[in-house]
């Protein structure tokens, strides 16, 4: 038999074979490398096992013992219970798993298991497992060496091969296919960080003495994997920045300083340092790309408009893009007031706009009469022309596509690029969802905003909840009510939007009470909020069709019910809807019932502890879902705990791209051959230079 290599197909492997190999490949297992990388999910811990007899009530508990009797108990409720008796040489515990009849024709008699959980009274000691595992079958005695010292790694499996097939196998090659395995990070780099070698690490992670261990495994693990994705994401910044020279700028302190002394209060600190590094980037010949992070109502737009205008006085033309037409027309209305001092008129281009109106703003784009253009699609269509574009500016960036991104950057020769999103980002994902961008971001709200109170309420509180909004809109503040489903329906027991809409106008005739949701025309749902705007609807009931780009500094009060079914991040995008004006607003929370989650959230309206506060609730669960094309989701690293070890691989890797960008030379090559095995939609990154 030939030499086991990485690439060797898995059907050479011994002990998997023709049929197996095909099971293997439903994983995405399809050479002896791949089965290396498939790295536990969990690992059960069976170091400490409690003899059968010894677990104590109240306790939770990890023990092995031999089925010696199973059945499946109904309940009067209808309810299925799968139960067995395990024993071991101490004595005997009855393990129950209500709702999981299915398990009996997985669990057989004789079998050893090791199962974990909380023990406790009923009619006699009982543990409800929430971990198990077949240890082995009849033949296999419980004290047959696995009881003690082991930690079980659990793999992801398939029908048709189990967790304990895999374990075995991985284990059978393990030794050899680690020796083949090169360590590509310098051994000078893992020992000023602390880290394990990557032989090391493979072995920790499939075979660890403790959890400890395996932990440290995966961590080093984890480096590789960040390091890959940085390599990619620098090369992409290096390429946007420097695969065409950009336009140097320079600073002329005319519109500029103009506007910085017309604004009713002087900017924040954040807003002063953003507005230094973009005008650093512009400053530059080097193409600018970055982008602007700010909480709402810290003042994207104003510091955008700095950015503009350093372009207009070199003689350029800016253009600012949003997703809506709403946006884009709430941009121009704050436009048109700050630039109307400095003799400066935006234009607008809109795609509902007459014929004859789109025809003469294209015009004045293409000769350059017009200065600064605010739209939303309409600003990328083959018609439109400007004269010399030397910015663009993408509002809320995420709700394009690359795609849409690109075709207005290409009305430019080399125009920088200045994108804004108003959804705060921990550090971790900024740098992993964003990282081929240079990043500003703002955190310090300008003053003049009003605070929002926020409070959680539960159901019985609703109608007291109802009275304070018909109080404070019948005395001339407006309010949002927000729901989680348009229409009601028999499966979720949830109030709808429709169904609240039609209660509050029988029961409130004096005030003005629309709806607005995502089944609405696009034309129909900007009429209602523009009627909401003008103030001549008092109440606006919605779904999270809301949730970006609307400001109405008369809306105080945000009302959300059953907010449990929203994310952290979304009900603070929703309660950014109030407290756009000088008066203290309100964000009312109606909960089913009030919780820890509920009660953080509302103590807080910084958005950028939200972030992090939403993204420890949700794990390592869809993190970078929102990317672009092109990269891919991590693995093996997870956030919250491992930023540090991003904060390491950024480094290395724009040390490493520093001398050699294209990964070209000696032992780069290899990082380079990885990453694109990682990330191989990213191979078009490596075709310049």
């Amino acid at each position: 038999m030939p030499p086991l290599r990485l690439d060797t197909p898995v059907k050479f492997l011994k002990g998997i074979g023709e049929r197996r190999a095909d099971l293997f490949a439903r994983l995405g297992i399809h050479v002896a490398n791949d089965l290396l990388w498939h790295l536990p999910h969990r690992y059960v811990d069976a170091s400490t096992v409690t003899p059968l007899a010894s677990a104590r009530v109240g306790q939770d508990a990890a023990c092995v013992g031999k089925v010696v009797a199973k059945d499946v108990v109904p309940t009067r409720k209808g309810l299925r219970i799968f139960r067995v008796v395990l024993r071991d040489e101490s004595g005997s515990l009855e393990c129950v798993w209500p709702g999981q009849s299915f398990l009996d024709r997985t669990i057989l008699e004789g079998q050893v298991l090791l199962v974990a959980g909380p023990i406790r009274f009923y009619h006699g000691r009982q543990m409800a497992p929430r971990e198990y595992l077949i240890l082995g079958d009849a033949e296999d005695e419980p004290g047959n060496g696995m009881r003690r010292g082991t930690i079980l790694p659990v793999y992801p499996a398939t029908e048709g091969l189990s967790h304990k097939q895999i374990r075995s196998l991985v284990l059978r090659h393990l030794d050899e296919l680690v020796a083949r395995s090169n360590d590509l990070l310098p051994e000078g780099l893992r020992h000023r960080f602390g880290l394990p070698s990557h032989s090391d690490a493979l072995r920790a992670v499939h075979r660890p003495a403790s959890i400890a261990e395996a932990e440290r495994g995966r961590r080093r693990l984890a480096i590789d994997e960040l390091l890959d994705l940085q390599i990619m994401l620098g090369r992409a910044r290096h390429l946007a920045k420097q695969g065409r020279r950009g336009i140097r700028f320079e600073i002329k302190r005319e519109l500029t300083t103009s506007l910085k002394e017309g604004l009713p209060w002087p900017l924040t600190g954040d807003q002063r340092r953003a507005v230094r590094e973009i005008s650093a980037d512009m400053c530059s010949s080097d193409r600018m790309h970055r982008l602007l992070m700010g909480d709402v109502g810290t003042g994207k737009t104003i510091v955008a408009l700095f950015a503009m205008l350093l372009a207009v006085e070199n003689g350029y033309q800016a253009a600012l893009m949003a997703p809506t037409e709403l946006l884009a027309e709430q941009h121009y209305v704050t436009l048109s007031g700050l630039l109307s001092v400095l003799g400066l008129t935006p234009e607008l281009l809109l795609g509902r706009l007459p014929v004859a109106e789109k025809a003469a703003v294209r015009a004045r784009l293409k000769d350059g009469s017009a200065a600064v253009a605010v739209g939303t699609h309409a600003l990328m269509q083959e018609k439109v022309e400007f004269h010399r574009l030397g910015l663009v500016v993408i509002d809320e960036q995420h709700r394009f596509g690359v795609e849409q991104r690109a075709a207005l950057i290409g009305k430019g020769e080399a125009p920088d690029t200045l994108l804004l999103t108003a959804t705060p980002i921990p550090r971790s994902l900024a740098l992993t969802r964003f990282g081929d961008l240079d990043v500003s971001t703002l955190r310090e709200r300008p003053p003049g905003r009003g605070d929002v109170r926020t409070s959680v309420r539960t159901g019985r509180q609703r109608d007291q909840v109802l009275r304070f909004v018909h109080d404070q809109c019948a005395g001339g503040r407006q309010a949002y009510i927000v729901l989680p489903v348009i229409d009601e329906t028999e499966k979720a027991d949830l109030r709808a939007a429709t169904t609240m809409a039609e209660t509050l106008r029988g029961e409130w005739p004096d005030l003005s009470v629309s709806l607005v949701h995502g089944r609405l025309k696009p034309e129909e749902r900007d009429g209602v909020m523009q009627e909401f705007r003008a103030g001549r609807v008092q109440v606006l009931v919605a779904t999270t069709v809301i949730e970006v780009g609307i400001d109405v500094p008369n809306a105080t009060i945000m009302v959300i019910e059953h907010p449990e079914r929203f994310g952290l991040a979304q009900l603070h995008q929703l309660r950014g809807r109030v407290g756009r004006g000088s008066a203290e607003s309100y964000c009312i929370l109606v909960a089913a019932r009030s919780s820890e989650r509920l009660s953080r959230f509302a103590a807080t309206t910084d958005g950028f502890v939200i972030a992090e506060l939403d993204l420890e609730e949700r794990r390592e669960g869809d993190l970078l879902g929102q990317r672009q094309s092109g990269t891919a989701e991590l693995r093996i690293a997870r956030f919250p705990e491992d930023t540090d070890l991003l904060g390491v691989a950024r480094e290395v890797a724009r040390e490493i791209l520093a001398v050699d960008p294209a990964l070209v030379k000696g032992e780069h090559a290899d990082l380079r051959a990885r990453a694109l095995l990682r990330y191989p939609k990213a191979e078009s990154l490596f075709r310049v230079g």
